[in-house]
């Protein structure tokens, strides 16, 4: 184990907390991080008749479903995920599991996760990107002109200039710091 014998405690400023015995990890920012982790979920995907994609924390399933028959393969799909997550002492959060039903004659089923019945959602943000149930990019366009927009009301309440040879290369800079940001914190 990578991680074993091991105590931690957290410290501000001055003021300990008790030691206490980390019985398994790996630490953050590892190498090894990430291999442990494909070899621990390795079997996630066995037995599986849906399309899935999981990344860190995150686990979609997709499938089209033009028959009953799709829909009850889906929902096995679902019950072999969660049997997968049982066994490995882990749940699903169902209050974060969503369903998005995408084409004009969807049948809409339900499906249940945790024998919770999951809600339906219409517009999600993925990987930093707003998906309608349409396929729309309507969203993602406001979204993004939103922010620019919000970048442009801090730069002229901040600054008189308004010649865009000062102006352009501060909200590129701006935009620049805002990506890298927002992409090493995860949420891309």
């Amino acid at each position: 184990m990578w991680v074993s014998d091991r105590k931690q405690r957290v410290v501000i400023n001055s003021t300990h907390s008790a030691w206490v015995t980390v019985a398994s990890g790996v630490i953050q920012g590892s190498v090894l991080g990430p291999i442990l982790f494909n070899i621990f979920i390795n079997d996630l995907v066995e037995g599986l008749h849906s399309k899935i994609s999981y990344f860190a924390d995150y686990t979609k399933l997709c499938k089209v479903i033009n028959t009953d028959e799709d829909s009850i393969l889906l929902q096995r799909d679902l019950d072999r995920l969660e049997a997968w997550a049982e066994k490995w002492q882990m749940r699903f959060k169902t209050d974060k599991c969503k369903v998005m039903h995408m084409g004009r004659n969807n049948a809409s089923h339900q499906y249940i996760l945790n024998d919770k019945t999951l809600g339906n959602t219409d517009m999600e943000k993925d990987l930093g990107i707003l998906a309608d149930s349409k396929l729309s990019w309507r969203n993602q366009y406001q979204a993004a002109a939103a922010k620019a927009n919000k970048m442009m009301g801090c730069i002229k309440r901040g600054i008189d200039a308004r010649d865009k040879n000062i102006v352009l290369p501060l909200y590129k800079s701006l935009s620049d710091h805002t990506w890298s940001t927002v992409y090493s914190s995860g949420l891309l």
